[in-house]
């Protein structure tokens, strides 16, 4: 019994609820503190700041005095200015007076700008003096005035001509080498480089007057510049009508996301196939346009022939019978040999040029391209005209 009655004392004895009774725990049990985060030094600042900047629905105003207004004011004025003033020298007037050559030559129309004004000044001050030195009879008695208006119209069109002839050249050597350049890069693409590594490695070959073109557009990359961009650039340098419709494709399948290899080989084929046409076509037509040169020279021979033997003989012919008598005369009657002559070189002339517009549209399918062979024939006639025929 002594044992259990230690124990029991040991034991601290229950109460009524069932919790262990006796000596109570009083200890309190610790609340947890809120511990101050560590605050660094201007982060409060920047964090206004960029709330103010980048809250939504809130709009940060900044407060400008009287002479920052001012100043503002006055920068924009400027920039305004220099906008307008940039605009007005990009078009119209104000272009050719800031880059004359190249509005001139961009274009072959564009030169008649200067070559038609400068024609008919030629043409009234020459015709003035004529008339001021030698009376209104040089109208109708002398070549002066016929020489005058060839001289206007030879150099209105020859310039043309010229600018007209070296276009032609270099879009048809542009056009010549699209398909080897389509086809080098479809191959290239084929076999797993991309279109900008392609594009480097194509820039390092030959392809005529493309070349320079070429190795713009692999600068143009270089710079992380897309391809979309960079070859839509492209074609506005070429501005050739084969080039736009062949490059617009490839542009269209590389934004879509399609196979670019395949649209390559494509217009490549597509390219290919137009020069082939344009070449069979200009073969075919060569012999149309040798023909309207040989009837031109046969239309100068015929009238030389007329004019150097029929005409002469009638003109020694009615003036022996003027000599001889009244009835005489008045049966054969008097030749004007320089009015004849004078008429058949004008016809001559006028077949000229009129034949080499014909030629142009028959060979090249522009009439622009024949001003080259109406100011050949046009020569031929004059010099014939006025040195073999009289």
């Amino acid at each position: 019994m002594g044992l259990k009655d230690s124990i029991k004392g040991l034991v601290p004895a229950k109460g009524k609820d069932g919790k262990p009774g006796g000596v109570e725990q009083t200890a309190p049990v610790p609340e947890k503190i809120p511990v101050p985060k560590a605050k660094v030094p201007g982060m409060e600042e920047k964090k206004s700041l960029f709330s103010a900047i980048f809250s939504r629905g809130k709009s940060a105003s900044i407060t400008l005095g009287p002479g920052e207004i001012r100043q503002f004011e006055r920068e924009q004025g400027e920039i305004t200015r220099k906008l307008e003033k940039h605009r007005k020298q990009s078009i119209g007037v104000g272009r050719i007076i800031k880059h004359p050559v190249k509005v001139l030559t961009e274009s072959p129309l564009n030169i008649l700008i200067v070559t038609v004004p400068a024609a008919l000044l030629l043409f009234f001050i020459g015709t003035a003096l004529f008339i001021r030195d030698y009376g209104t009879s040089v109208l109708f008695t002398t070549t002066l005035v016929d020489d005058l208006v060839v001289f206007a119209i030879l150099i209105a069109i020859i310039p043309v001509a010229f600018l007209d002839l070296r276009e032609s050249t270099r879009i048809r050597k542009l056009e010549e080498a699209l398909p080897n350049f389509f086809r080098d890069l479809a191959g290239m693409n084929d076999s797993g480089m991309t279109l900008p590594n392609a594009i480097h490695l194509v820039a390092q070959g030959e392809y005529s007057t493309l070349t320079p073109f070429i190795r713009r557009l692999d600068n143009e990359m270089s710079w992380n510049t897309t391809f979309i961009e960079a070859i839509q650039r492209f074609r506005n340098r070429l501005g050739t009508p084969l080039s736009d419709r062949s490059i617009d494709l490839i542009a269209k399948a590389s934004k879509a996301g399609g196979d670019v290899s395949e649209v390559l080989r494509a217009a490549a084929r597509d390219t290919y196939e137009v020069l082939a046409l344009r070449t069979e076509r200009r073969n075919n037509m060569l012999i149309y346009v040798i023909i309207v040169l040989i009837s031109f020279m046969v239309f100068v021979f015929v009238i030389a022939i007329l004019v150097s033997t029929f005409l002469s003989t009638m003109a020694t012919a009615g003036s022996a019978a003027s000599s001889a008598g009244a009835g005489a005369a008045s049966f054969i009657g008097n030749v004007d040999l320089f009015f004849y002559t004078r008429l058949f070189s004008h016809a001559a002339m006028i077949q000229g040029i009129f034949s080499g517009l014909v030629a142009g549209q028959m060979g090249e399918g522009r009439v622009v391209a024949g001003l080259k062979y109406s100011a050949i024939m046009l020569i031929i006639a004059w010099v014939l005209f006025r040195f073999f025929i009289s």
